[in-house]
């Protein structure tokens, strides 16, 4: 009766089954969080635990029938064994980390296809990174407090885990399918009564999550509506090349617009239900209880800024900082920012999928970043370029800053969303690979602007610094 039901509404919508499944999976949290908050939140431990673990498989079921069913199971059991078995050492660490990913760059290879499916390794590579932060945070408990960092200290575990709470943690309805990153101690606090602005009693979370959650359908109205005129099939069609080369370069800006708001609308409405359950509770800053502690997205930010960094500041933030605290903080022993930039990237790279246009997105991320810091500390040290900042000119600067902002932003979308070589190769060549060159010519121009602009004086303390 379902699928049928499924099939119809995926007509009506125009969306793949896969999708719409995804969505309602996603949506489903929140009853979930409603039946914790009436029935469950003054039971036991295990209890709730047990309310965890069969809600995620109920959705993992919903969405990835059969054997695949399986692989989460598998990872998470394996990887409450090394915990018990390895104990708080390097080497459970290493294993963990190893067996993670091997295990998802198997599921990558054997499902790959040349199109963005929704499978069983997407939730599980959500899954991956939940688990080897949980190895991280156990091998922290084991240092002593003034070895650790505020992070550490608030992710790091004293006691070894309960196999119903490591299977509680990695299934939670909020989390399981599309994120956000939480550390296990987040959720032993969850369990245990201690996130909630009332000690003891029911969180006053429902109007901050229905705050999220209709933000978030909002985002999810403005893709629905707009994304049919937006496909990335079109890139590939005869039609797209023979359009004049503004028309092509103004359909990469706003297609890279609309399909973003896919992924922030699942952020977005899966941390509603998130704060809906008492996870996103984040203490009190300013006299005020805070509820964003799963926050994936700071939306205004994201929409406001002309930078390339406030872009990626806003988006995505929790599995930004597990990266930053598991793998850029962790290589600190390189002594070189760059390297460990290099090495987050190229983590994040692998962690995505095995396709070439993730290789290029995230190498083009990386020297857009560079080129736009060069930049900024020109505009820092140059007082011309400071005073224009703050004129009365600076709205139409922002224009144009916004315009090639949004524009760029599309631009290394592309091989991320077509995968393969032979169709983002196409793309870039109808627009004349113009993104590397705006990028390269500004990388080759700003140190001819640097001499020019800023005073020797300054030149040379910099240098000195």
């Amino acid at each position: 009766m379902a699928a049928p039901l499924l099939e119809r509404l995926s007509d009506s919508l125009g969306s793949p089954e896969p999708a719409v499944r995804l969505i309602l999976s996603v949506l489903i949290g929140y009853p979930f969080a409603l039946v914790y908050r009436w029935f469950l939140f003054n039971q036991p431990a295990t209890v709730i635990h047990l309310f965890h673990i069969c809600s995620g498989l109920a959705l993992a079921a919903f969405n990835f029938a059969g054997s695949q069913l399986c692989h989460s199971a598998i990872c998470v059991f394996v990887q409450f064994l090394m915990l018990r078995l390895m104990g708080r050492t390097v080497t459970g660490v290493l294993s963990s980390f190893t067996f993670q990913m091997l295990y998802l760059m198997a599921g990558y290879y054997y499902t790959a296809t040349e199109e963005y499916d929704i499978k069983w390794t997407m939730p599980h590579c959500v899954l991956t990174l939940k688990l080897i932060g949980l190895a991280f945070d156990f091998y922290d408990g084991g240092k002593e407090q003034s070895q650790l960092s505020q992070e550490q200290k608030n992710g790091a575990l004293l006691s070894v885990p309960t196999l119903l709470e490591v299977f509680g943690f990695s299934y939670f309805y909020g989390g399981f399918l599309v994120g956000p990153q939480f550390t296990l101690r987040s959720y032993q606090r969850l369990v245990a009564k201690e996130l909630t602005d009332c000690p003891g009693k029911l969180p006053n979370s429902v109007i901050p999550a229905m705050r999220r959650f209709a933000l978030g359908f909002l985002c999810l109205a403005i893709y629905a509506i707009f994304s049919p005129s937006y496909p990335d099939s079109y890139y590939l069609t005869d039609e797209y090349e023979a359009q004049p080369f503004w028309y092509r370069c103004v359909f990469i800006l706003l297609w890279g617009k609309v399909m973003l708001y896919k992924y922030v609308s699942c952020w977005v409405i899966a941390e509603g239900v998130c704060i809906l359950a008492g996870l996103g509770y984040n203490g009190v800053k300013d006299g005020k209880h805070q509820w964003d502690a799963c926050a994936n997205m700071r939306l205004w930010q994201f929409e406001t800024t002309p930078l390339f960094g406030g872009t990626i500041a806003s988006f995505n933030i929790n599995t930004n900082a597990w990266a930053a605290r598991h793998v850029f903080k962790r290589l600190k022993f390189l002594g070189n920012k760059t390297l460990s930039h290099v090495a987050t990237l190229i983590f994040l790279t692998i962690w995505h999928g095995l396709h070439s246009g993730y290789i290029l997105c995230f190498s083009m991320e990386f020297f857009i970043i560079t080129v736009e810091r060069q930049a900024q500390a020109l505009v820092k040290d140059s007082p011309q370029l400071t005073y224009l900042a703050n004129s009365r000119l600076y709205p139409l600067v922002y224009v144009v800053q916004q315009f090639l902002h949004w524009l760029f932003m599309g631009y290394p979308l592309v091989p991320f969303c077509l995968f393969t070589y032979d169709k983002w190769l196409k793309v870039y060549s109808s627009v004349y690979f113009c993104g590397h060159a705006f990028f390269l010519a500004a990388y080759l121009i700003l140190p001819f602007l640097r001499k020019t602009l800023v005073p020797k004086k300054e030149r040379s303390e910099k240098k000195q610094d």
